[in-house]
């Protein structure tokens, strides 16, 4: 390992990327990876298919360097992006996730506040039983609370991600940990009170 080259930037390895370094491709790699790995497999619920995206990414971020541009936002949320664009073509081709009803049409009675959302789950709920309700989540909901929750990104490098205004992240996740606690209150309501935290998703 290139203990000099771990301290770099993201920016300063992509330019040694871009010169041919194949050692700060494996630096980037090392330190983005899982992250990518982590939003593809809760959003499509298919850990073979988020690895097939993960790869796909990186295989992308060798080929096409050059499209990166920092004014634009992070490398981090530009391959977030890469990693959104291959999800939403798979997911209309496959179709391997089954996405609630329109949300629109369900009544919901939130209790808690929404901030906060995931430590406020019963221990009753296990991790596979907040993982499906994640993945159960319309796309768009899906993505900010994995994006915002789950890899702890702000608001903004999640609208950098998603392409769209902050304000549009705050009312959609709001939304999402609203329909999470919708979705797991039968759970909670034979229980006593404890946590779940994000931790349950590494």
């Amino acid at each position: 390992m290139n203990r000099i080259q771990e301290n770099l930037s993201d920016d300063e390895l992509l330019r040694l990327l871009r010169d041919g370094d194949q050692a700060a491709f494996a630096t980037l790699y090392r330190r983005r990876q899982q992250g990518i790995y982590r939003f593809a497999v809760h959003m499509c619920g298919s850990p073979a298919h988020a690895e097939d995206i993960t790869q796909e990414v990186f295989l992308v971020l060798i080929r096409e360097a050059h499209r990166y541009d920092p004014a634009r936002g992070s490398l981090n949320a530009f391959l977030f992006g890469i990693a959104r664009n291959h999800l939403i073509r798979r997911l209309e081709r496959e179709r391997f996730y089954a996405p609630l009803a329109n949300d629109a049409d369900l009544e919901l009675d939130v209790e808690a506040e929404s901030e906060g959302l995931l430590d406020q789950l019963t221990r009753s709920e296990t991790i596979e039983q907040v993982r499906k309700a994640v993945l159960s989540l319309p796309e768009r909901y899906r993505e900010v609370v994995v994006l915002c929750d789950l890899q702890e990104m702000s608001y903004a490098e999640t609208a950098e991600v998603l392409g769209c205004a902050i304000g549009t992240v705050r009312s959609r996740l709001h939304r999402a940990r609203s329909l999470l606690m919708e979705k797991l209150r039968p759970a909670r309501s034979n229980t006593g009170e404890a946590t779940t935290t994000a931790r349950c998703f590494a």
